[in-house]
């Protein structure tokens, strides 16, 4: 595998095994060139309360790999969460690098209610 992509993971489990250890719901963030996805899930991890990405009809018109896609997102993701009853998640980056996409989609979760 290549470097960089072992390199991200490795920083993901580290971040993963802390929540885990603490229980919590955690937000998760993937990103891919064209794409972002967001998924809500539960403290024992085996269950997706609530998810979103950029492949939802409503958010596929436009451009999809930008920040006002994630921003959208963001907002979408706390919208579903509140309807799933979930108001406090952990901010799980899965090791990409806090800005750009992944800092738009976290203050857009943010003001749409989500407390991390």
């Amino acid at each position: 595998m290549n470097d960089k992509v072992e390199s991200r993971q490795r920083r993901a489990r580290k971040s993963r095994v802390r929540m885990r250890t603490a229980r919590v719901t955690r937000l998760t963030v993937h990103r891919t060139p064209r794409h972002i996805y967001a998924q809500i899930i539960a403290p024992e991890g085996n269950s997706v309360l609530a998810s979103a990405s950029t492949l939802d009809k409503d958010l596929r018109s436009g451009a999809t790999g930008n920040i006002e896609a994630a921003a959208k997102v963001g907002a979408l993701i706390a919208e579903r969460a509140k309807a799933a009853g979930v108001t406090e998640v952990a901010f799980d980056r899965a090791g990409f690098k806090y800005h750009g996409r992944v800092k738009a989609l976290a203050d857009a979760a943010r003001e749409g209610g989500l407390e991390f």
